[in-house]
């Protein structure tokens, strides 16, 4: 579905993406990386957000770099970026009344029952919600799109334990709805719980490619490219 062949990305003198190459299927793939990595570079390339400079990206088949933003979305594309980016002058139901879709999967009542806080605070701005709220209403937005493939760059972030364990059994339930999913996580234990594979990127390059399962239960590995353990994260 999504195809990216040797990627590159610049900002004045720095390199950020060093010739990143990965393929999205029907089934989730997990990226995994320390911060400055450029996992997020990666997500904006994808969305048209910033431009490469070498490199291509297709979606089923076609090329979309060098699109505008609103033409790749169309396209079928939803982000859900990290830092959230809601407006301030909008409430929660305004935010979700911009993209909702008559006869879709994903409507805004159905919204409201996967996260009942967010029907809750429906009448809020979005600055006046929590973090973990406007995460929430990040994501939700995102789906509300009925997109082909959703790109999610940390969204467990902000998130009380119990909602992400609400989080990993929506993120595993997004093919049935027909969508696809590249997810970004700083937290291993989603990035594994919900993909079944899993890249891991090192300095603007994906280093390696392996079944979640083995990144999950190989310490060594996560040592050497995390720095961390899963179990201490």
């Amino acid at each position: 579905m999504l195809a990216v062949r040797d990627l590159h990305v610049r900002f004045g003198q720095a390199h950020i993406l060093q010739g990143v190459a990965l393929t999205v299927g029907a089934q989730p793939l997990a990226i995994v990386g320390r911060n400055g990595m450029g996992k997020t570079t990666l997500c904006q390339a994808v969305m048209g957000l910033v431009a490469a400079s070498a490199g291509e990206i297709a979606f089923d088949g076609q090329p979309i770099q060098g699109l505008p933003p609103f033409r790749i979305a169309r396209r079928g594309i939803a982000l859900v970026p990290q830092g959230r980016r809601t407006w301030p002058s909008l409430s929660v139901h305004e935010h979700l009344r911009l993209v909702a879709t008559r006869g879709a999967r994903w409507t805004i009542d159905r919204v409201y029952e996967t996260f009942p806080r967010l029907a809750e605070r429906r009448r809020n701005g979005g600055t006046e919600l929590s973090g973990g709220e406007q995460q929430m209403l990040a994501i939700a937005r995102a789906l509300l799109m009925n997109p082909r493939l959703v790109i999610m760059d940390e969204p467990s972030e902000g998130l009380a334990p119990v909602i992400v364990e609400q989080l990993i059994g929506l993120l595993r339930g997004l093919p049935a709805d027909g969508m696809s999913l590249l997810l970004v996580e700083q937290n291993l234990r989603v990035a594994t719980a919900v993909a079944e594979e899993v890249a891991i990127m090192v300095t603007g390059r994906i280093a390696a490619t392996m079944p979640a399962r083995q990144l999950a239960e190989d310490t060594d590995l996560q040592r050497r490219y995390l720095g961390v353990a899963a179990g201490g994260h």
